[in-house]
């Protein structure tokens, strides 16, 4: 009897059946425009073994105009067309399904022959879209539904016609983007035209045994986007016009409300989706943080959703449903919807992967292969750095044992799991703990390891971390002067005026931890209310009218830099803003271009801009960054020893670094 019955069962849409009901979401992950198409499939086939029962691409442009970026991934020519058949072979090789999503990007697309609705520039992109005229409406009907026909020719299984997030279609639908008065603008009739009328083309271009999803966005959160009236009214005609499946989609990109991120709750989202139940024929998919089983399974089981989205979970664990189906859902690598390794890499030009798995969209790079010497390896911390490599080499048939001083494996996340709103990190430190003892690895804690302990491995892995940095401030020694560590760890009191020193990731880490009581992350009405959002049966876009409504910041706080530069810029691509707003949302005070003269029973002291200030306060903490930890390996000369994480740079406590190094270095030991 499965733990999972609702998760599991078969989805019979007539012509096909999908063998469960989970999806794999669309990610674009930059592989198709590498060229490598084995190493593409490779990406997809995976998942495709791993038990997904339905795969969508990365979204594949339509045309030149409609892609994200110039040079974007599409379906244009027979030799695309071949490319494209080498992934959907691998893929049904694997026993799976797969659907292209076809995705114009309209006013997004970064490059300066976009198009749009109107001519309004989006504010994530620097250049001004063209408006189109009836011809050009045409044109991109036509190319959408030609994308759909070369889908079909390529192998595809379905298409998913993207009409959410703030792209193209989505664009028409609203007037915050479309301010046209001719018969695509106007009237919401009108301004839905445009999406119903490519689903009528692509149907009439695939035929009737091929499935359509339409990814329709239910919850918009950008002034002046649509109502629940006009979702539910949108949804009826695009079923009515031929779409097998509705897929959700929420917010769009330059919407102020986090919808992805780590702080965001788990299903925070599939409430919107359920509004939709029952008032149309076809299945619906919900979306948006949802990384367990257990979630799946009840969100399922409640009827929020006929089928459950699960996109970036897919990237730290390629077989999140065969380890479901097998009883072993404590061996699934849990994404924790950090964003470092995947959305930061898309709009950084990289490849996107995962900080919890670095093999995904290197699987053919980076193989993990049985060692054909075992040889006995001595790791020496248990961070994310020291967990990754010994877990790695124990799955390649080495002899490990690690080392940790302290009592707990998890090292620098042990601090992390304790900020507000990175609850995922508790899963993640779990998962690594199952997979210590499931690779067999000899855990030995509360162990210093020296040289005499170390003697007799064939090889060493130093993976100490690191500590925090001296920044050398005068009367630093104050008794109201805490270090980051201590105040993470609970091991002093902290007073009501508080003075951070140090606003990279940590200092931002502090403050929330500082300003914040109850975690809005685990109380979804409470995280809601933060955000200013509401049901889009009350709310226009469902944007709350009285705006975020944070509680009460626990204590006063201030920020303080060095460089002179915006505070958190440094912070990653995707997700620096959520914590920016977070914490402005708590009154936080943040000061930029700072040097530090001295902390007294006052206070501290600082200049800026040539003068002199006061920060009067109760506590000074100070998170001025850190330095290797790596006595041991100076210690060890004549061995074989390898350094990895912190030990070996120190920059910011950055685990997908950490990780990956791990990673790479037991798949060459």
């Amino acid at each position: 009897m499965t733990s999972y019955p609702h998760m599991l069962r078969p989805l019979d849409l007539g012509f096909t059946t999908l063998k469960n009901r989970v999806l794999m979401g669309s990610m674009h992950t930059n592989l198709e425009e590498r060229g490598d198409w084995n190493r593409v499939a490779a990406f997809y086939a995976a998942r495709a073994k791993g038990g997904a029962g339905l795969i969508v691409t990365g979204g594949m442009a339509p045309n030149a105009e409609g892609g994200v970026f110039p040079g974007a991934s599409g379906l244009f020519t027979a030799e695309d067309i071949a490319h494209h058949r080498m992934v959907t072979d691998r893929v049904h090789e694997e026993g799976g399904k797969i659907a292209m999503q076809i995705l114009h990007a309209g006013r997004y697309a970064y490059g300066p022959d976009c198009v749009a609705p109107s001519a309004i520039k989006s504010p994530i992109s620097p250049f001004p879209p063209k408006e189109l005229d009836e011809a050009g409406i045409e044109k991109q009907i036509a190319d959408i539904a030609t994308a759909a026909a070369h889908a079909r020719e390529a192998g595809y299984d379905g298409v998913e016609v993207m009409g959410s997030e703030g792209y193209f279609l989505n664009q028409f639908l609203v007037t915050h983007t479309n301010r046209r008065e001719d018969r695509w603008g106007g009237s919401y009739e009108n301004r839905m035209r445009l999406p119903v009328e490519v689903m009528k083309r692509v149907r009439a271009a695939v035929g009737e045994d091929f499935i359509v999803i339409f990814r329709l966005s239910m919850i918009d959160l950008v002034p002046n986007g649509s109502t629940h009236e006009e979702v539910v009214q949108l949804a009826r005609a695009i079923e009515a016009a031929g779409a097998n499946i509705l897929n959700t989609g929420i917010g769009w990109h330059e919407a102020r409300v986090p919808t992805i991120a780590t702080s965001v709750p788990r299903a925070g989202f599939a409430w919107v989706t359920k509004k939709l139940m029952g008032k149309v024929g076809i299945p619906v998919i919900t979306s948006n943080r949802i990384n367990t089983p257990q979630v799946a399974e009840e969100l399922l089981a409640e009827g929020c959703a006929d089928m459950v989205s699960l996109a970036r979970p897919f990237l730290a664990d390629p077989d999140f449903v065969a380890k479901a189906e097998a009883g072993r859902a404590d061996l699934i690598a849990p994404c924790i919807a950090c964003n470092q390794a995947c959305l930061d890499h898309t709009f950084q030009g990289k490849v996107s992967s995962c900080l919890v798995n670095p093999r995904a969209g290197h699987e053919t790079e980076l193989v993990i292969d049985k060692a054909e010497t075992p040889r006995r390896i001595a790791v020496v911390g248990a961070g994310p750095a020291g967990l990754s490599c010994a877990i790695t080499a124990a799955q390649r048939g080495h002899d490990v044992t690690l080392f940790e001083q302290a009592d707990e494996i998890g090292g620098q996340l042990n601090m992390a799991r304790k900020v507000p709103g990175k609850e995922e990190f508790d899963g993640l430190v779990d998962w690594f703990a199952a997979m210590v003892a499931e690779a067999g690895v000899t855990l030995q804690l509360g162990t210093r390891a020296d040289a005499e302990v170390l003697a007799g491995f064939d090889a060493v892995v130093v993976a100490t971390g690191v500590l925090p940095r001296d920044p050398q401030i005068p009367g630093q020694d104050h008794p109201k002067v805490l270090s980051y560590v201590d105040v993470l760890r609970g091991a002093a009191e902290v007073g009501p005026r508080v003075a951070v020193v140090g606003a990279g990731g940590i200092g931002f880490d502090v403050s929330e931890f500082l300003v914040t009581g109850k975690s809005p992350t685990v109380d979804l009405p409470e995280w809601l209310r933060e955000w200013g959002v509401t049901d889009p049966e009350q709310a226009r876009s469902g944007l709350a009218p009285e705006g975020p409504q944070p509680e009460p910041a626990a204590r006063e706080v201030v920020l303080l830099q060095r460089k002179a530069e915006k505070v958190g810029k440094r912070l990653g691509k995707t997700t620096g803003w959520i914590h920016r707003a977070a914490l402005m949302l708590k009154g936080v005070k943040m000061k930029a271009g700072v040097s530090y003269e001295r902390i007294d029973d006052a206070g501290l002291h600082i200049l800026r801009d040539g003068k002199p200030e006061l920060i009067a306060c109760d506590t000074v903490v100070l998170c001025a960054g850190q330095e290797s930890l790596r006595t041991l390996a100076d210690a060890l000369a004549g061995a074989e020893v390898h350094v990895i994480g912190g030990a070996d740079v120190a920059a910011e406590l950055d685990a997908k670094r950490a990780i990956d190094q791990g990673v790479r270095l037991a798949a060459g030991l």
